[in-house]
């Protein structure tokens, strides 16, 4: 099947990356975070995750590209030492560690140590401008930091793109239950789909993958919404607006990172609403390639706000698009529309 060896690749990438996280989540949380220039937290865990994963990607397929959310120029200061010191140890200790299942992409790198400017050059190997040829891979190694930080939801984001198209999508969610039935049960789950194959989800510990799918919607009105927690990323009070227009009632569930894709495709949720909140914000690629591509083969669609298909050939962001809806098929067109009227309310009182 194509895209075979990408996938099983791209499995085992994000699982030994997940369990990393969620290793540091324990045993880190609350120290060795770093401040970017746009005030959004970023962990130890951010950095090692996008080496471990760059570091398979570019033992596999040496001559593809990776669009990562991050960079070493950071950690380069007196004051980030010891963030980067954690990252050079972690780095190291997992890669030394054995995966119950997918050990076997990692033959050719098992147990190599690096010295510290080995591992930033790994992680600024993610420096690709991305674009309309070519094979790129998008990576957030940690999407939903401020999550991560709560001990809330975050996942490990990783999506192929063949000439602008996403074709491989991976996830895992390390706090995500296995079963969305059981929320108290067994988490940390992984998200697979590769184009025109279906939607799967596995546990973190079981390398068997179930199909997962979309809820089928009769009745819109009990229909609900997974939006952002962080109202900087999603304009919450046109949410409300847009859930009044189709008469839904539900409270929306909120939750940081692409585990809102996750959880709509297998059916925990119905519509996913990220909405502009700045006229001059552009999505970045890495935040909505792997999910997108989820919801599409769980039988939804996924597309900006004005109904048009989400553009990843354009280089790092989504410029050609403004916000993201994500429905099932039959009722996406139904959610535009309400999306359209809420919008044109909202410029409406904004000029009176």
């Amino acid at each position: 099947m194509p895209y075979a060896r990408e996938k099983e690749v791209a499995i085992s990438a994000v699982l030994k990356a997940s369990l990393l996280a969620a290793k540091v989540q324990r045993e880190l949380i609350g120290s060795g975070g770093v401040t970017k220039a746009d005030k959004s937290p970023v962990t130890v865990a951010d950095y090692t995750c996008q080496a471990l994963v760059s570091t398979l990607i570019f033992e596999h397929f040496p001559t593809d590209q990776i669009v990562g959310e991050e960079d070493s120029s950071e950690l380069n200061t007196p004051a980030n030492a010891v963030t980067k010191a954690q990252i050079v140890r972690l780095s190291n200790e997992a890669m030394g560690e054995s995966l119950t299942d997918g050990e076997a992409e990692w033959t050719g790198v098992k147990g190599i140590t690096r010295g510290e400017t080995e591992w930033l050059n790994i992680i600024d190997r993610g420096n690709s401008t991305g674009g309309k040829t070519g094979r790129h891979w998008a990576l957030d190694p940690i999407d939903g930091t401020k999550g991560f930080l709560r001990g809330g939801q975050y996942a490990v984001c990783l999506g192929l793109l063949q000439d602008g198209e996403v074709v491989v999508g991976v996830m895992g969610c390390p706090n995500l239950p296995v079963d969305y039935k059981n929320p108290e049960g067994e988490k940390g789950v992984i998200f697979v789909a590769v184009k025109g194959e279906g939607a799967f989800q596995r546990s973190l510990t079981s390398p068997t993958l179930s199909p997962i799918s979309m809820a089928a919607i009769s009745d819109l009105s009990m229909a609900s919404f997974c939006e952002s927690v962080e109202a900087g990323h999603s304009d919450h009070s046109t949410n409300a607006r847009i859930a009044s227009i189709l008469k839904i009632t539900k409270p929306s569930v909120r939750m940081d990172s692409q585990a809102k894709y996750c959880s709509i495709a297998r059916g925990d949720g119905d519509i996913y609403l990220r909405l502009p909140v700045s006229e001059t914000y552009e999505e970045k690629i890495w935040d909505h390639s792997s999910g997108s591509l989820l919801v599409a083969e769980a039988g939804g669609v996924v597309s900006d706000m004005n109904g048009k298909p989400l553009d990843f050939s354009l280089g790092r962001t989504l410029r050609g698009n403004k916000g993201v809806v994500a429905a099932h098929a039959s009722i996406h067109k139904e959610v535009i529309a309400a999306v359209q009227t809420a919008i044109a309310e909202s410029s409406s009182k904004a000029l009176e």
